[in-house]
């Protein structure tokens, strides 16, 4: 079958696209499943670098998001599942780890999936849609909904806002009622955030965006809850941290779901003690957040942001694009 496999770590030159990868048989509690659709995510060019402590087993097909239907059937697998199933896949796998890193993942044209990974698409929702909703958009959903941390009439600043995860919040945040501020870099991405939904749009590259907020809001007070915003979501880390601290009022929130630029930024605890600040993180995302995502899709409430669709001979260069951050919410590859 038709894959794009990695074989060695380094750049994006060493993804290859092959068309004899073996084909995936059916075992004991899995089936196969044919790909029809699987997006892309950061994570995926970490994985194509290589991680620190993570030991992947190469080569491997890469791929963490997939959405298909259901070609074959292994033995113990639920009668409940049939050939034809049109199916989200929850990338971790709870005995291997993360599709795509630890096994084979979703760019190819099927691939061997536990039953325990498989929710069932409702009508309405596309292939396409589903694929690009667990990393991104299931963060997304955990990070404010599952985790109560935005409330109406909050004050939102989200920082990596073009990408999946940050479009991701810009919607969740607009449903729940929020004033959203997002950030990001170039005068296109600022106007698209518009168009979905941001109040007000800040570009990273030419504003300082905490000294954007203390302008417009005021300085947080120490003796009282006056200025700054309720909630920033900062999965950037790196050089935005600190400014990230400078800017949430009192009692307000800085929530965390990783860390694109840097895992270990310049701190000032006085900011957390002195402004009684919260810190949540969000690992991952679960089954009944990839659900209710869905739901929102199939009632009309939401749409995931896709930038391109490419089919898989192009997955190479879908990755370089999500790398060198040149898309607006995310790119899924068609096998």
């Amino acid at each position: 079958m038709k894959a794009t496999v990695l074989e060695r770590h380094g750049d994006i030159g060493d993804l290859r696209h092959v068309t004899d990868f073996p084909d995936p048989r059916p075992t004991e509690g899995h089936v196969v499943i044919r790909v029809r659709a699987c997006s892309l995510n950061y994570h995926d060019v970490f994985t194509v670098r290589g991680m620190p402590g993570i030991r992947v087993p190469l080569p491997v097909v890469i791929g963490l998001d997939m959405a298909g239907e259901i070609v074959q059937i292994g033995p113990g697998v639920d009668s409940a599942w049939k050939s034809g199933d049109r199916v989200l896949v929850n990338p971790l796998n709870r005995d291997k780890g993360l599709m795509g890193e630890m096994l084979n993942g979703g760019l190819a044209e099927k691939c061997l999936v536990a039953q325990h990974q498989l929710i069932r698409m409702p009508d309405g929702v596309t292939f396409e849609e589903a694929a690009s909703l667990p990393v991104a958009y299931g963060t997304a959903h955990r990070m404010l909904i599952t985790h109560r941390s935005v409330r109406s009439g909050d004050k939102v600043l989200i920082l990596g806002a073009s990408g999946g995860v940050g479009t991701g919040c810009v919607i969740l945040a607009k449903m729940l009622g929020a004033e959203v501020i997002a950030c990001a870099g170039g005068v296109d991405k600022l106007a698209r955030l518009k168009e979905l939904g941001a109040d007000h749009v800040v570009d990273y590259r030419e504003t300082d965006f905490s000294k954007w907020v203390i302008e417009k809001y005021g300085k947080p007070q120490r003796r009282g809850y006056d200025g700054g915003v309720d909630v920033v979501v900062n999965f950037t880390g790196g050089d935005t941290w600190l400014p990230s601290l400078r800017c949430v009022k009192r009692g307000g929130k800085i929530l965390v779901c990783g860390a694109t630029a840097g895992h270990d930024p310049k701190e000032d605890l006085r900011y957390v003690w002195s402004f009684e600040l919260q810190i949540i993180g969000s690992n991952s995302f679960y089954d009944e957040n990839l659900q209710a995502l869905m739901g929102l899709i199939a009632q009309g409430r939401m749409k995931p942001v896709i930038d391109r669709v490419l089919p898989l001979k192009d997955a190479a260069e879908g990755v370089r694009l999500i790398r060198d951050r040149e898309v607006f919410g995310k790119v899924v590859i068609t096998p």
